[in-house]
């Protein structure tokens, strides 16, 4: 079942423009697990068999990023990425307490808009105590407002005058997903696209550290309430479908492998060959790990999600107008 979905998924997205196989793959499964065409007796297995691929891929995520290509983008560029991240993400977390989001899920919202979009999401769920609905929810999300600046970056790109490096870095720095970022970078030409693509990947460097630091506060959060409380066995209120009562490592194993494996791309031994093999590898992981993570996600429970797009809006629009203005002030 899983390969065939997987199939699907990459034909899918060769000929949607800006669509990922993962994101197909997530919305596959939820079609097909809310039609009944999985039976009961598989999801159990899929879901079981979707987080080991799912932290696979993550960890070969790192294989794909060039150390010295990002270095080379100047420290004020790399200023601009960490700020648009940061700032994005911290907004968005505290934009959900005011809009009433459920925190798991804006926390994945957050993890989304301001990182790179479903594997960000995934790597983040892993962690979070959320459940697969709120995993929908913010896959959703970067799939609308990413989809929207396809056509909307450029666009306004042209408008404004930027040149060829403003589009680019204003792309990789605000658009959610690399095939997203890819888009506008092929529609604008080879010297947006260059820039853009290694912007974005800078992004997905923060991913490692963003993890860790949300798994190490959801470490000492149960103890921090117990010691409010007055109780060592104080646990956090658990929320149904997820994982609440779980505590997090301090650092996910998959997040000290993708670190690993940027550590040993750095070190140029990787062949070339492999390098250029490892993002098909890697999407063909995580499509078959979202596929099965989408077939337990209940529709009807994503149809009462108003709240998680105007979530998604703010956040979309922070990231965008800090990445313009960082792009207009580098030139």
């Amino acid at each position: 079942m899983v390969a065939p979905a997987v199939a699907v998924s990459f034909l899918a997205g060769r000929l949607l423009t800006g669509v990922s196989p993962a994101v197909v793959a997530v919305a596959l499964g939820i079609v097909l697990g809310n039609l009944g065409g999985v039976h009961a007796s598989f999801r159990p297995g899929l879901r079981l068999a979707s987080r080991p691929l799912l932290r696979l891929a993550i960890v070969l995520l790192g294989l794909q990023i060039a150390l010295p290509e990002i270095l080379a983008l100047g420290w004020r560029t790399l200023a601009l990425v960490a700020a648009a991240t940061g700032v994005t993400f911290v907004a968005t977390r505290r934009a959900g307490r005011l809009l009433g989001v459920d925190p798991r899920r804006s926390l994945l919202i957050a993890t989304g808009v301001s990182v790179c979009g479903a594997a960000a999401i995934a790597a983040m769920h892993e962690v979070a105590g959320s459940d697969d609905d709120d995993v929908a929810s913010a896959v959703g999300v970067v799939v609308l407002y990413g989809s929207a600046a396809i056509v909307v970056v450029p666009a306004l790109g042209g408008l404004l005058g930027l040149t060829p490096h403003q589009l680019g870095l204003w792309a990789g720095a605000s658009v959610h997903e690399v095939a997203q970022v890819a888009a506008i970078g092929a529609a604008a030409g080879t010297g947006v696209l260059a820039t853009a693509v290694v912007v974005k990947l800078t992004r997905v460097v923060l991913l490692a550290p963003l993890v860790a630091l949300v798994s190490a506060g959801l470490r000492r959060a149960p103890a921090d309430r117990a010691r409010r409380a007055g109780d060592a066995d104080a646990a956090p209120p658990a929320r149904q479908g997820a994982r609440a009562g779980r505590r997090p490592p301090p650092v996910p194993l998959f997040v000290a492998g993708f670190v690993a494996m940027l550590a040993v791309r750095a070190t140029g031994l990787v062949p070339g060959s492999v390098t250029a093999a490892v993002p098909e590898v890697t999407g063909v992981l995580l499509a078959a790990a979202l596929f099965g993570l989408g077939t337990g996600i209940e529709l009807r429970k994503l149809v009462r999600g108003g709240r998680a797009l105007a979530l998604g809006g703010v956040a979309t629009a922070i990231i965008v107008m800090i990445s313009l203005f960082g792009a207009l002030a580098i030139g």
